[in-house]
Protein backbone atom coordinates (compact mmCIF):
# COMPACT_ATOMS: atom_id res chain seq x y z
CA UNK A 1 0.00 0.00 0.00
CA UNK A 2 1.04 3.11 -1.03
CA UNK A 3 1.68 5.94 1.85
CA UNK A 4 -0.26 8.57 1.10
CA UNK A 5 -3.31 6.48 0.49
CA UNK A 6 -2.75 4.85 4.33
CA UNK A 7 -2.62 8.39 5.64
CA UNK A 8 -5.54 8.98 3.37
CA UNK A 9 -7.59 6.00 4.95
CA UNK A 10 -6.07 7.36 8.37
CA UNK A 11 -7.14 11.09 7.93
CA UNK A 12 -10.63 10.28 6.80
CA UNK A 13 -11.01 7.87 10.16
CA UNK A 14 -10.19 10.93 12.27
CA UNK A 15 -12.79 12.99 10.41
CA UNK A 16 -15.46 11.05 9.74
CA UNK A 17 -17.41 12.18 12.27
CA UNK A 18 -17.17 16.37 10.97
CA UNK A 19 -18.99 16.32 7.49
CA UNK A 20 -17.63 20.52 7.37
CA UNK A 21 -14.11 19.03 6.96
CA UNK A 22 -12.12 17.76 3.97
CA UNK A 23 -8.59 16.24 2.66
CA UNK A 24 -7.24 18.72 -0.39
CA UNK A 25 -4.11 16.88 -0.96
CA UNK A 26 -1.75 14.34 0.37
CA UNK A 27 1.78 14.09 -0.30
CA UNK A 28 4.94 12.33 0.33
CA UNK A 29 8.06 14.57 -1.14
CA UNK A 30 11.38 12.74 -2.09
CA UNK A 31 12.96 14.98 0.91
CA UNK A 32 10.96 13.44 3.62
CA UNK A 33 8.14 15.75 4.07
CA UNK A 34 4.95 14.14 3.99
CA UNK A 35 2.15 16.80 3.51
CA UNK A 36 -1.53 16.85 4.75
CA UNK A 37 -3.50 19.83 3.36
CA UNK A 38 -7.12 19.50 4.82
CA UNK A 39 -9.40 22.45 4.86
CA UNK A 40 -13.51 22.95 5.71
CA UNK A 41 -16.69 24.19 4.54
CA UNK A 42 -16.09 27.18 7.41
CA UNK A 43 -12.20 27.05 8.03
CA UNK A 44 -10.11 24.48 9.65
CA UNK A 45 -8.89 25.22 13.19
CA UNK A 46 -5.16 25.20 14.37
CA UNK A 47 -6.63 22.24 16.78
CA UNK A 48 -8.40 20.35 14.29
CA UNK A 49 -4.44 20.15 12.39
CA UNK A 50 -3.18 18.95 15.61
CA UNK A 51 -5.73 15.82 16.50
CA UNK A 52 -4.88 14.77 12.98
CA UNK A 53 -1.39 15.31 12.92
CA UNK A 54 -1.23 13.26 16.04
CA UNK A 55 -3.71 10.31 15.31
CA UNK A 56 -2.24 10.15 11.37
CA UNK A 57 1.73 9.98 13.21
CA UNK A 58 0.83 7.58 16.30
CA UNK A 59 -0.45 4.84 13.32
CA UNK A 60 2.24 5.62 11.03
CA UNK A 61 4.65 5.03 14.01
CA UNK A 62 2.51 2.02 14.90
CA UNK A 63 2.50 0.29 12.03
CA UNK A 64 6.11 1.53 10.73
CA UNK A 65 4.65 2.88 7.55
CA UNK A 66 7.69 4.52 6.59
CA UNK A 67 10.92 3.28 6.57
CA UNK A 68 13.07 6.61 6.58
CA UNK A 69 13.25 9.80 8.11
CA UNK A 70 9.89 12.27 7.91
CA UNK A 71 8.48 15.00 8.71
CA UNK A 72 4.85 15.11 9.35
CA UNK A 73 3.22 18.35 8.14
CA UNK A 74 -0.74 19.31 8.68
CA UNK A 75 -1.96 22.74 7.65
CA UNK A 76 -4.70 24.33 5.61
CA UNK A 77 -3.79 25.07 1.92
CA UNK A 78 -2.29 29.04 2.06
CA UNK A 79 -3.85 31.69 0.61
CA UNK A 80 -1.58 31.38 -2.56
CA UNK A 81 -2.40 28.26 -2.89
CA UNK A 82 -4.19 27.31 -6.29
CA UNK A 83 -7.92 25.60 -5.51
CA UNK A 84 -7.82 21.92 -6.45
CA UNK A 85 -11.21 21.06 -5.15
CA UNK A 86 -14.79 21.40 -6.44
CA UNK A 87 -15.62 21.90 -2.56
CA UNK A 88 -12.90 24.53 -2.76
CA UNK A 89 -14.27 26.67 -5.41
CA UNK A 90 -17.90 26.06 -4.01
CA UNK A 91 -16.66 27.57 -0.18
CA UNK A 92 -15.01 31.01 -2.43
CA UNK A 93 -18.17 31.80 -4.36
CA UNK A 94 -18.57 35.62 -4.07
CA UNK A 95 -14.90 36.13 -3.94
CA UNK A 96 -12.61 37.53 -6.75
CA UNK A 97 -10.75 35.14 -8.00
CA UNK A 98 -8.19 34.95 -10.88
CA UNK A 99 -8.27 31.75 -13.16
CA UNK A 100 -5.08 30.68 -15.83
CA UNK A 101 -6.12 28.62 -18.58
CA UNK A 102 -3.46 25.92 -20.51
CA UNK A 103 -2.08 28.94 -22.54
CA UNK A 104 -1.01 31.04 -20.09
CA UNK A 105 -3.95 33.47 -20.36
CA UNK A 106 -5.47 34.93 -17.13
CA UNK A 107 -9.12 36.12 -16.51
CA UNK A 108 -9.63 37.65 -12.85
CA UNK A 109 -13.81 38.61 -11.18
CA UNK A 110 -15.97 37.74 -8.83
CA UNK A 111 -17.36 33.78 -8.51
CA UNK A 112 -20.93 33.56 -9.27
CA UNK A 113 -21.17 29.88 -9.26
CA UNK A 114 -19.56 26.37 -9.26
CA UNK A 115 -20.80 22.97 -10.65
CA UNK A 116 -19.30 19.81 -12.13
CA UNK A 117 -18.30 20.62 -15.09
CA UNK A 118 -16.97 24.02 -14.33
CA UNK A 119 -17.51 27.41 -12.96
CA UNK A 120 -19.14 31.11 -13.82
CA UNK A 121 -16.69 34.59 -12.85
CA UNK A 122 -18.28 38.08 -13.88
CA UNK A 123 -15.39 39.75 -15.22
CA UNK A 124 -15.17 43.37 -15.52
CA UNK A 125 -14.41 44.18 -19.75
CA UNK A 126 -12.05 47.44 -19.30
CA UNK A 127 -12.64 49.85 -22.67
CA UNK A 128 -10.56 53.07 -22.70
CA UNK A 129 -12.91 56.21 -22.29
CA UNK A 130 -15.74 54.11 -20.78
CA UNK A 131 -16.95 53.00 -17.42
CA UNK A 132 -15.74 49.23 -16.88
CA UNK A 133 -18.57 46.93 -17.62
CA UNK A 134 -19.47 43.27 -16.42
CA UNK A 135 -20.05 39.88 -18.10
CA UNK A 136 -20.67 36.65 -17.28
CA UNK A 137 -18.31 34.20 -18.42
CA UNK A 138 -18.91 30.27 -17.73
CA UNK A 139 -15.23 28.61 -18.08
CA UNK A 140 -15.04 24.21 -17.97
CA UNK A 141 -12.68 22.80 -15.27
CA UNK A 142 -10.77 21.26 -18.24
CA UNK A 143 -9.60 24.54 -19.59
CA UNK A 144 -8.87 25.32 -16.32
CA UNK A 145 -5.09 25.15 -15.19
CA UNK A 146 -5.26 27.33 -11.64
CA UNK A 147 -7.43 29.31 -9.72
CA UNK A 148 -6.61 31.17 -6.87
CA UNK A 149 -8.40 33.59 -4.89
CA UNK A 150 -7.43 36.95 -4.73
CA UNK A 151 -7.21 38.74 -1.41
CA UNK A 152 -7.71 42.28 -0.85
CA UNK A 153 -6.85 45.10 1.88
CA UNK A 154 -10.00 47.48 0.99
Amino acid sequence: MLIEERVRELVQEKIADREDLFIVRIKMYNNGILEILMDGDNGIAIEDCVQISRHVGYHLEEENVIDRAYRLEVSSPGVDTPLLLQRQYEKNVGREVRVKDHEGAKREGKLLSVDESGIVIEEKIKEKGKKAATQEAAIPFEHIKETKVLISFK
